[in-house]
């Protein structure tokens, strides 16, 4: 707020976009205007201009309703550009909002909120990652992890949402998530888009949550549903424009022709994820095949989302993305930082690491030599340790504890 005219937070409903303003405007004593309530929209919507005129901050939550609204902000700019006069709030990517909605562009910093981390969650302060990036190693760690199998299974299932965190889990929190879905797959999807056949876009987020922390497969996903991979794709751009999903790049697409370019699909909350997908702990302690399928990719889902979003508050610049070759070895997540060092992580929901789960590690170096800076494999093991072949394997719990 020090140093732009306007600011946009960016982010999924109930992430505490709202919460983050309100303390915004306690702090200014200000008040926000809130464009969720039909009447304040209505209001903005006929006099706009009248609501971005006067001194700033002026905190505007859910600004997407009304795009016009942006035009109103750009002709203040252009009178006065002082920092901080606008902090706006919204559950739709910035990006994707009718032309109006670029109105700011050179204006404008947009600052991604996520669901809550799990430090925040336990109020602890998370500095793993960026330890790593300012170019140090991972903490010796001597005093075994205390988490076990329940506990991570827990947390993984339960996400990053405040409002469902709030809830106990089981029928309440099953209930919240589903009110969740219905309203943005029903009211903010269609406010971007009208879209023809809208009973098919819950079918189609069921089936892309089937395959979270996998390679993305659009044409199957289409395909189950009987829809075509044309319209599949507008619909997914409008389930990534709510904050629903996500696509994870390939990265190192020149380090090689038989390295593959499809994205990884991961959902934005691993809670969400799990009530889609119906995985509780008991559900993953009982041991079925294809519960523990499910449980792996949804743990890879969270354990991404974790390293994300702690490499969201670092102040350096980073790219990030996942590692695949045509013959399927792989890294889970590559992180590669502006002076080009290059940082590996993969994850594994077993209690142990073997030689085999390093072979897309062992590649990465294969063709990156010292650019690879660093290599951590998370597990669900006690005992961190530097395998033989020069990874740090570390409990899951060290990215937050």
């Amino acid at each position: 707020m020090a140093e732009e005219p306007v600011l946009v937070l960016n982010g999924a409903r109930t992430v505490g976009k709202s919460t983050l303003l309100a303390h915004i405007a306690n702090s200014a004593n200000r008040t926000v205007l809130d464009l969720d309530d039909p009447a304040t929209r209505a209001a903005v919507r006929n006099d706009p201009g009248r609501f971005v005129s006067g001194r700033g901050p002026i905190l505007i939550d859910e600004y997407q309703h009304v795009p016009e609204l942006l035009d109103a902000i750009k002709a203040e700019l252009n009178r006065d550009l002082s920092p901080g006069r606008f902090v706006l709030a919204g559950s739709t990517r910035y990006s994707t909002l009718p032309q109006a909605g670029q109105a700011l562009t050179g204006r404008v910093d947009i600052i991604d909120v996520n669901p809550l981390s799990q430090g925040e969650i336990g109020g602890t302060r998370e500095s793993f990652i960026e330890d790593l990036l300012n170019g140090g190693q991972p903490p010796d760690r001597t005093v075994a992890s205390t988490t076990t199998r329940d506990d991570y299974a827990r947390r993984i299932t339960s996400g990053g949402m405040p409002v469902a965190l709030r809830r106990p889990a089981g029928a309440s929190r099953s209930r919240w998530f589903a009110n969740y879905q219905q309203l943005v797959l029903e009211r903010d999807v269609l406010e971007i888009s009208r879209i023809r056949q809208r009973e098919m876009l819950p079918q189609l987020f069921a089936q892309l949550t089937m395959r979270t922390g996998q390679v993305l497969n659009l044409t199957s996903a289409a395909q189950a549903i009987g829809l075509e991979k044309s319209t599949a794709e507008n619909y997914l751009r409008l389930l990534e424009a709510v904050f629903l999903l996500y696509r994870l790049p390939a990265w190192g697409t020149t380090l090689g022709s038989r390295v593959a370019r499809h994205p990884k699909l991961h959902l934005v909350d691993s809670g969400l994820a799990a009530w889609k997908l119906g995985l509780t702990p008991a559900k993953i302690d009982s041991g079925m095949p294809a519960a523990l399928s499910e449980y792996g990719h949804l743990a890879e889902t969270f354990a991404v989302s974790e390293i994300l979003k702690q490499l969201s508050w670092w102040d350096g610049q980073a790219s990030f993305g996942h590692f695949r070759t045509s013959e399927g070895e792989e890294v889970d997540l590559v992180v590669e930082t502006d002076d080009g060092r290059i940082i590996a992580f993969e994850f594994k929901v077993g209690s142990r690491v073997h030689g085999e789960d390093l072979r897309g590690i062992r590649t990465l170096r294969e063709r990156l030599g010292d650019r690879l800076a660093t290599a951590v494999v998370f597990y669900t093991g006690e005992h961190m340790y530097r395998h033989e072949e020069g990874a740090f394997v570390v409990p899951l719990d060290g990215l937050w504890s």
